[in-house]
């Protein structure tokens, strides 16, 4: 499946890579547990991931607990966001 070149995403029980790819960033995914996704940065521009950005701001501000960019959504619904974004 694309997607998961696209997001190449590390569960949370394997030892997450600090290594990002250039152009791309990390962002954590859940609601009440988080998984880590790698994503394009051109995904920022997508007035549907705004609207996810905006979410994000709204619970948590400019403190993110994980410590990256933490989107409150479930893991479904980015998956299938980020797949729409990749036929783009």
């Amino acid at each position: 499946m694309a997607i998961h070149k696209i997001l190449r995403r590390s569960l949370s029980g394997e030892k997450r890579s600090t290594e990002v790819p250039k152009g791309h960033l990390v962002v954590y995914i859940g609601e009440s547990e988080k998984k880590r996704f790698v994503i394009p940065l051109s995904y920022l521009n997508h007035p549907s991931f705004q609207e996810l950005l905006c979410q994000a701001e709204d619970e948590f501000g400019f403190h993110h607990p994980m410590g990256g960019l933490t989107i409150p959504c479930s893991e479904d619904l980015f998956v299938a966001l980020t797949s729409r974004l990749s036929r783009v």
